[in-house]
C-alpha cells in the first residue's frame, strides 16, 4: 500500500517507529496530536492513522478510547513497538558532561533509575523527537534528549547511552486508524474484534453481559472503561476480543451483549500482532 500514513509527534517518534514497522512502503506523516492524525485522513491528507492506545509501563493513553469511537475511522491493524529509550547528545559528548535530559514526561518516568545514577536532572519537552530537534538545535552538550535511535539518526545526535528504559519489556501497542472497515479474514494468525458499549440500566448488566463471552468460550483480553461526557451515571466500555464476528461462538456472544446493552458499536476487525504478548 502506498499514500501517506498520519502519527502524533515529529519524525523520529515511537509513533514514526511505528509507522516504519507497520507500514514500511507508506510515507510517514508527523501531526502535532492524536485529533490532527484522525483529521488527516478523514479530509483525505493520508490513507491511515498510527494511534498510541497504551504502554505496559505507563498504561491507557489518556483520552485515546474516547477519541476512537468518535473519529469515524475504523482499526484496521495494530502494532506492538518495543519501547528503547536512549539518551542522545551533540556529537562527542561523553557522559559525565550532560547535566540534564529532555523529554515526554512518560519517557522521564521510565528511566527515573539511570537518571538519579548519573546526577542527570529531568526536564519535560512536548515530545521525544520533538526533544532531540531541540538538543540538535541549541548545541549544548550538557542538555540531552531521551528518544528513540531514530531520532537521533534524524536530528545528527550521538547515542551516549542505549537502551535505559528501568523495564526491559516496555512496549507500546498501535492501532492503524482507516476510513473503511475491513472485516475480511487476513493473514494465518489470530483475529481481534475490538468495540464499545454501554450497558442497559438494569441489575446486573454488565455481569450477564460479559456471560455470554463465558459461556461461549470467547477469550477477551481487555476490558476498560470510562465516563461518557462528563457524566458517572454515563459509562461506556471499550473490550478487545479474540475471534472474528462470523465465528458462531463469538456471534452468539455479541447477539447476547447487545440484548443487555443499549448501544454497541464496532470499532474494528483485524489481525492480531505476531509480536504481541497475548497468550
Amino acid at each position: 500500500m502506498t499514500g501517506r500514513i498520519a502519527f502524533q509527534g515529529e519524525l523520529g517518534a515511537y509513533g514514526h517507529q511505528a509507522c516504519a514497522q507497520a507500514r514500511p512502503d507508506m510515507e510517514p506523516m508527523p501531526c502535532q496530536t492524536f485529533q490532527d492524525s484522525v483529521a488527516a485522513v478523514r479530509n483525505g491528507d493520508a490513507e491511515l492513522a498510527m494511534l498510541a492506545v497504551e504502554n505496559s509501563t505507563y498504561g491507557r493513553v489518556a483520552d485515546v478510547h474516547t477519541l476512537l469511537p468518535e473519529s469515524g475511522l475504523h482499526i484496521v491493524d495494530e502494532a506492538f513497538v518495543r519501547v528503547h529509550i536512549n539518551l542522545l547528545a551533540i556529537p562527542g559528548t561523553p557522559l559525565n558532561a550532560i547535566t540534564s535530559a529532555m523529554s515526554h514526561t512518560v519517557l522521564l518516568g521510565q528511566c527515573r533509575k539511570f537518571l538519579t545514577e548519573h546526577n542527570i536532572r529531568p526536564v519535560t519537552g512536548a515530545d521525544t523527537a520533538g526533544s532531540a530537534q531541540h538538543v540538535a538545535e541549541i548545541g549544548d552538550p550538557a542538555q540531552a534528549a531521551l528518544a528513540s535511535e531514530l531520532a537521533g539518526e534524524i536530528y545528527g545526535l550521538d547515542v551516549v547511552a542505549r537502551h535505559i528504559e528501568d523495564l526491559d519489556n516496555n512496549t507500546t501497542r498501535f492501532l492503524l486508524m482507516s476510513p473503511h472497515l475491513d472485516t475480511t479474514r487476513r493473514g494465518d494468525g489470530k483475529m481481534i474484534t475490538s468495540f464499545v458499549f454501554r450497558v442497559r440500566n438494569i441489575p446486573a448488566a454488565l455481569y450477564k453481559a460479559m456471560g455470554g463471552f463465558a459461556t461461549n468460550g470467547v477469550n477477551m483480553t481487555k476490558l476498560e472503561s470510562y465516563m461518557v461526557g462528563g457524566q458517572f451515571t454515563a459509562t461506556q466500555f471499550y473490550a478487545d476480543i479474540e475471534g472474528h464476528p462470523d465465528d458462531p461462538n463469538v456471534a452468539l456472544a455479541m447477539e447476547e451483549l447487545a440484548y443487555f446493552t443499549d448501544h454497541l458499536h464496532i470499532l474494528g476487525v483485524y489481525p492480531a500482532d505476531p509480536d504481541s504478548k497475548r497468550p
